[in-house]
């Protein structure tokens, strides 16, 4: 431990110290896992401390499918014990899709995930939600503090994303650069109801747009079938040169229109109905 300490900055070392003397308390641990950095890393740090570790991924109609094959993979590169839960997700609150809906999604896949543990003896479940979250608007948090039973690590000991990557580069894992991802809910905007077939195409013209332009993030917002893609700033010229095989592949996917956001792709970007 205080070899991986030493590869650090002298306050993200400290916070990690401190962090670790938390997850020891634990002889068992099962981790929300998304696959992303902030929940890959909490993992890592969680076995590295000699806690066992049940990673739990949450199988439901929001979850991209390129995620759920990262997190296998990530889980086999931790070598932590992985495996997924099937959550239905569409419940009338849900697909309502106002300013709370990652609230409503939030609470229903931790209770979920607290009940599995009580099943499997497992006094706490873990989750990635990072200091640096708090400053975007975070309804989720709201559920991780209704919770009993549920602990968010980064949060309560201060670490933000760019000390998570810090930390995963230090213990050498390949997802410490991972671009960040969310819920295929979140491209929907806020008042457009939400429902399984929106999201499948979401889900599809996301690969599709992967796949032609070669990027490594992007978004693709679905206006009530008009898609808005956005990808990273310093990739929008791969977008832009393969621009017309993009609208082809989303046109059959069921868009109507495609446009292409030239801001690009930006974290927390707030999305409303036209």
């Amino acid at each position: 431990m205080q070899s991986l300490i030493g590869l650090m900055r002298p306050e993200t070392g400290k916070k990690l110290e401190n962090l670790n003397h938390f997850i020891q308390q634990f002889e068992k641990v099962l981790i929300a896992f998304s696959g992303g950095v902030d929940s890959s890393t909490l993992a890592a740090v969680c076995s590295n401390a000699g806690v066992e570790v049940l990673a739990v991924t949450v199988l439901s109609s929001v979850s991209p499918r390129r995620e759920m094959e990262e997190a296998k993979r990530i889980a086999e590169e931790l070598g932590v014990r992985h495996e997924f839960l099937k959550i239905d997700l569409m419940d009338e609150d849900f697909r309502r899709n106002d300013e709370n809906r990652c609230y409503y999604c939030k609470r229903r896949v931790l209770s979920a995930l607290v009940e599995e543990a009580k099943k499997r003896g497992i006094e706490v479940v873990l989750e990635g939600t990072n200091a640096s979250d708090l400053s975007d608007h975070r309804p989720g948090y709201r559920a991780v503090r209704e919770l009993d039973g549920v602990n968010s690590p980064w949060v309560e000991f201060g670490i933000t994303k760019e000390e998570i990557r810090e930390i995963a580069r230090s213990m050498g894992y390949s997802f410490h650069d991972k671009p960040s991802m969310a819920c295929l809910a979140s491209r929907i905007p806020f008042g457009i109801e939400i429902d399984e077939e929106k999201l499948k195409m979401v889900d599809e013209a996301e690969e599709a747009v992967i796949e032609l332009a070669g990027v490594k993030q992007v978004r693709v917002r679905n206006y009530d079938g008009v898609a808005v893609v956005e990808v990273a700033g310093d990739e929008l010229r791969k977008l832009l040169n393969c621009a017309e095989k993009v609208r082809d592949k989303l046109k059959k996917i069921g868009f109507r229109a495609v446009l292409i956001d030239l801001e690009g792709y930006r974290s927390g970007k707030r999305l409303f109905k036209f």
